[in-house]
């Protein structure tokens, strides 16, 4: 297994947002509201080739125009223009991305091998990849809500891991209800590079996180799932 770049997940100190809108209803303008109104401390840099501003933050046309390196970048860009962003970011620096775009699960140019295309892109970065096709990313503690998801959590001392970002909203609201707070909530999709496993191993020692709760519906790797899961009960509940 390998936690390789994942701190750029839980601690990014820059993030570029590829794909935000100022749309009201689209995934990019929920993304931009979300990523800008939960009191992440670092610049959030926007990239569109169209729009001159998101929500009163200045974009820029491409990834190479970006003044700084992200440590993460959130892409929620039609999957066709994934691959080169990917390539595009790993050039500059970027370590790990969130990609909330969908379609790269059918066969054919438009899924499989774009997947493929995605993951070739990033492997000469070594910048690692949680999704496609997620929910997104939520840290409490680091201001950080990098999803679309309709509310934020509490901060508190569990880490939700699922596949489902439908059971991660219903899990948000559930929670939220009863005063129950996360200290982080990953919606890993498609788990084309990031899996349980992985994550597994960053939250074993993982000072804010005291149970780590799954949603389970495949394993990529069952041995690499099993080694990890064993280690982090040794410290916290599973």
């Amino acid at each position: 297994m390998s936690v390789r770049n994942l701190d750029a997940l839980f601690a990014p100190r820059a993030i570029a947002l590829l794909g935000a809108s100022n749309g009201a209803s689209s995934i990019g303008a929920v993304l931009a509201r979300n990523l800008l109104e939960s009191g992440f401390k670092g610049p959030i840099l926007p990239v569109h080739a169209g729009e001159r501003s998101i929500r009163s933050m200045m974009t820029y046309a491409a990834v190479e125009d970006l003044p700084i390196v992200p440590d993460l970048a959130v892409i929620a860009s039609p999957a066709e223009d994934v691959p080169r962003a990917i390539d595009a970011l790993g050039a500059r620096g970027c370590r790990a991305a969130v990609v909330i775009s969908a379609g790269f699960e059918a066969s054919g140019l438009g899924g499989l091998a774009l997947r493929q295309a995605m993951l070739d892109a990033a492997k000469p970065h070594t910048l690692r990849i949680v999704g496609p096709d997620c929910l997104g990313l939520l840290s409490p503690a680091a201001g950080l809500n990098a999803s679309y998801a309709h509310c934020a959590p509490r901060p508190g001392n569990i880490a939700f891991l699922t596949q489902s970002g439908l059971i991660a909203t219903s899990v948000l609201d559930w929670a939220d209800a009863r005063g129950i707070g996360f200290s982080h909530i990953v919606s890993l999709g498609e788990m084309s590079d990031v899996d349980f496993g992985d994550l597994l191993d960053v939250l074993e020692s993982d000072a804010k996180t005291r149970v780590i709760l799954l949603y389970v519906e495949s394993i990529t790797e069952a041995r690499k799932f099993l080694s990890a899961a064993r280690i982090a009960a040794r410290s916290k509940p599973v």
